[in-house]
């Protein structure tokens, strides 16, 4: 359980880097009410996941899951470039996950 915890924590992650960019510099009401929820939930689910999982392991894989949604958002939404390099580094972020969820002893 604690590791789907920890998916839902990466995931909530991308909704408020997402919605922090619509709050121009924390000025606009509901956007920065949505980015709070996200940040508020995210820490929430991130918290229940470290009572299993190792701190620095739930944290690496915590950002890991946010950095790749949040480019991958910004990819489909925001017409972020998509070429081969940032690829292949979203390919490697993506194998170290993995890589710690393979090696943790949860």
């Amino acid at each position: 359980m604690a590791w789907i915890y920890l998916f839902v924590a990466g995931c909530l992650e991308v909704g408020f880097t997402t919605s922090m960019r619509y709050t121009e510099g924390f000025t606009k009401l509901m956007p920065t009410l949505l980015f709070a929820a996200f940040i508020a939930a995210s820490l929430y689910f991130l918290s229940k996941a470290t009572e299993v999982i190792p701190l620095g392991t739930a944290y690496a894989v915590w950002a890991g899951i946010g950095a790749v949604g949040t480019v991958v958002v910004g990819i489909f939404y925001f017409n972020e470039p998509a070429d081969l390099p940032r690829l292949a580094l979203l390919a490697v972020l993506i194998g170290s996950i993995v890589g710690l969820k393979l090696v943790s002893p949860h």
